[in-house]
């Protein structure tokens, strides 16, 4: 049951990543490049946390999958604050 909730996690956030980055390559919008990219760290988080937790329970995966989802949230708030000036 937790397998598919992960993998139900990792699906959305692909969708979501996938909207956003198509938005951009429309509009041009940085923000939206820059959510885009946070998004597809996060699915690769998601994936991650699925192997970490459920497929691969020997290997820890723990630091990997923490710095994706750090790099995916620093993205975000560096378009965040560079877009604001």
């Amino acid at each position: 049951m937790g397998a598919l909730a992960y993998l139900a996690c990792a699906v959305a956030a692909f969708g979501c990543a996938l909207l956003l980055l198509r938005a951009y390559r429309a509009s041009g919008a940085r923000l939206l490049l820059w959510s885009g990219i946070c998004f597809a760290l996060l699915t690769l988080n998601n994936v991650l946390i699925l192997f970490d937790l459920q497929l691969l329970p020997n290997i820890d995966l723990s630091l990997l999958r923490n710095s994706t989802a750090l790099a995916g949230v620093a993205c975000l708030l560096w378009g965040l604050i560079w877009d604001a000036r």
